[in-house]
């Protein structure tokens, strides 16, 4: 049967061309992101992903029909979901671009949109073996009203996964311009000393991930979180460290150059954020 993707409403096959040469997407990388896990039929955390993905909307300057709401992408994403006979764990993308134009010409701002779904073959729980870390020092990212955001203007994150490619690490950190840690190539990052949790604060210039703000909502009366601003000592001084995003929930991380540590207080938070969610 082959696999399906939805474009403005309507299903092609993988594939299938439906962008053109003149699209803003393509040319400019106008418009954002949002990857969802499909689990059972259901949208893990849809509120705070559909929360993110129109707050996005709102700060790139769409004109959002009001057809386009949350109820409707929902009924286009289960019903892709069907299609492809993604029943039980699923990979959810949509994708979001301006139409066609220049910048100074476009034809309108309405939000043209991808969605694709794809099968997870593997188990969401904690790894067991951990992560292996480290820094990408070719790009700083800039901190501004846009750095929250899941852009298509992805290029920074593109450039550190080739380089944790290219030193054989599973991910590598971004940092902004300041020298401090932003989040890696897919998550955000957390830090553990001393019992207490730490993490970046949206202003360091991270991605307001969707895990991310789940745990700081929801741990906070069983555990010590804060947010404070980290830079590579406190990675390499830190007792455990962990990333997370709405796909693999949490990750243990084993090393970060010299650094090695243990997973103790994140098996009890992956165990609390599995009993919460589920």
């Amino acid at each position: 049967m082959g696999i399906f993707f939805t474009y403005n409403n309507i299903d092609y096959k993988q594939g299938e061309p439906v962008v053109n040469v003149d699209s803003r997407g393509l040319k400019y990388g106008d418009g954002l992101f949002e990857t969802m896990l499909l689990d059972k039929g259901k949208i893990q955390l849809a509120d705070l992903h559909f929360d993110r993905l129109y707050m996005g909307l709102r700060l790139l300057h769409f004109e959002v029909p009001t057809h386009f709401t949350k109820e409707k992408l929902t009924e286009k994403i289960l019903h892709l979901c069907k299609k492809n006979d993604h029943h039980s764990l699923a990979r959810v993308r949509i994708t979001i671009f301006r139409g066609n134009g220049g910048l100074f010409d476009v034809g309108n701002h309405y939000p043209n949109f991808i969605i694709e779904t794809n099968d997870i073959e593997y188990a969401i729980e904690l790894n067991l073996n951990g992560l292996m870390l480290d820094v990408y020092p070719d790009a700083k990212k800039a901190i501004d009203n846009f750095s929250n955001i899941k852009s298509n203007n992805f290029q920074p994150y593109f450039m550190a996964a080739l380089h944790a490619q290219k030193l054989k690490v599973n991910d590598c950190l971004v940092l902004n311009h300041l020298e401090r840690i932003c989040d890696t190539t897919i998550a955000n990052i957390f830090i553990i000393k001393d019992d207490i949790i730490y993490t970046p604060p949206l202003s360091e210039g991270c991605i307001a991930g969707v895990m991310r703000r789940f745990i700081l909502e929801n741990l906070s009366g069983d555990f010590k979180i804060t947010e404070k601003p980290l830079n590579i000592d406190a990675i390499k001084s830190a007792d455990e460290v962990f990333l997370s995003n709405s796909i693999k929930r949490i990750r243990w991380v084993k090393e970060f150059r010299q650094s090695h540590y243990s997973n103790i207080i994140i098996k009890k938070i992956d165990a609390f954020i599995a009993k919460s969610i589920y």
